[in-house]
């Protein structure tokens, strides 16, 4: 069997930079959602306070308990003396303004989460799935680590200041990648620009309901095309938002922590600036769609004699509009033969973009069939057709 390496496409003009973004964020972070290309990075590796960004995590947790079929949208979930809103943790906090002994739909809280970004329904939706929010922390953690952010830990649901409460803006970025691409029927509730509580049980909560209805997310009131996700705050830590839009059919992901602006407004203006700033300066090219034939291997004891390599999504590669293809080479990996039996989605190889010798796109090669294995009497045959030097 031998490593197979095929070159696609190859174009070896000298490619020139484009300029570089500036913010005065601490740390930002912009990807291509498609490709997962880099397009900035300031401190992206640094782990900071997340504030109330860190309620992505919280939400993921429970979306994942929505997409098992453990919880639907119209369950009931118990608000406990932790989430009352008498409770002084939530006197200076964003809530939605609950009372101790009511319920609330799941819907109703992440709504709640997204919109008010309240950290009442953070401490009930933790309490409902761990027992508490010390426990639900674990949770957090865990799934943290099976996304590949390794370096994020967790001190509470809501984002409230705690010295565990630690998060990277890379970090930050793929776990916006998961909410998007994992739950498509769940994520268009991230663009939601009001939200009216109905169910305030004191007088005091309905007053509060009266002026907390809007999306502390102003991205989505001055962006064309924005449609998530969420924004934090804290006196110490400053501004931060995770954000994407889709325009024209494309979609970027971006992350600004540690913004010392006056406001949610200013947050949303140097967040657009950002994106805009991807759209503005990069391009992405589709090279294979599911279903292309990109390699034809070679099948070792299969029933068939070989396997059309494709890929499983669209392989896009992002690059400066001002370079286009300059510079770009793509490579097919892949062993020839490929061993039967073999499934339909199965990973060959892999399928690699390379600009200036370095890696900038990456994607599984996969079967595009199934191939089964021969019966023995098949591969008793075969191995005595290569010791005649037949094959």
């Amino acid at each position: 069997m031998k490593k197979k390496l095929f070159i696609l496409l190859l174009s070896i003009i000298t490619t020139a930079a484009h300029a570089e973004f500036s913010t005065r964020a601490k740390s930002a972070f912009l990807i291509d959602y498609d490709s997962g290309t880099e397009l900035v990075a300031k401190n992206a590796d640094t782990l900071m306070p997340p504030s109330s960004m860190i309620k992505l995590m919280t939400l993921a947790v429970l979306f994942d308990e929505i997409k098992s079929g453990n919880l639907t949208m119209d369950d009931r979930l118990t608000v406990s003396e932790n989430a009352d809103y008498e409770n002084p943790l939530w006197y200076p906090a964003s809530k939605i303004c609950l009372v101790a002994g009511q319920t609330i739909s799941v819907r109703d809280a992440i709504l709640g989460l997204i919109v008010l970004s309240g950290g009442d329904a953070s401490v009930v939706v933790a309490e409902k799935l761990a027992g508490s929010e010390s426990a639900f922390t674990e949770l957090m953690q865990k799934r943290a680590r099976e996304l590949g952010m390794t370096q994020s830990t967790f001190g509470n649901a809501s984002g409230l200041p705690n010295p565990n409460n630690l998060m990277t803006s890379r970090e930050l970025a793929i776990l916006a990648q998961h909410i998007i691409s994992d739950y498509p029927d769940i994520y268009p509730l991230f663009a939601t620009k009001r939200f009216e509580f109905n169910d305030y049980q004191s007088d005091w909560c309905k007053d509060w309901g009266r002026t907390h209805t809007m999306n502390y997310n102003k991205l989505l009131f001055i962006m064309p095309g924005a449609d998530g996700l969420k924004t934090g705050h804290t006196d110490d830590g400053g501004y931060g938002m995770v954000a994407s839009a889709k325009v024209g059919g494309r979609r970027l992901i971006g992350v600004i922590n540690g913004f010392n602006g006056k406001s949610h407004d200013a947050l949303a203006a140097e967040m657009k600036k950002l994106l805009e700033y991807g759209y503005s300066n990069t391009i992405n090219n589709t090279f294979y769609n599911p279903g292309d034939k990109i390699a034809k291997i070679p099948v070792w004891y299969g029933r068939q004699p070989e396997v059309i390599a494709t890929v499983e999504k669209p392989f896009v590669i992002t690059v400066p509009k001002s370079d286009g293809l300059k510079g770009i080479r793509v490579l097919a990996r892949y062993n020839d033969p490929a061993l039967a039996p073999i499934k339909q989605g199965d990973k060959l190889g892999e399928i690699i973009a390379q600009k200036d010798g370095q890696v900038i796109a990456r994607a599984p090669l996969v079967a595009q069939t199934t191939v089964k294995k021969t019966q023995l009497f098949g591969r008793v045959f075969k191995n005595i057709r290569v010791i005649l030097g037949i094959d």
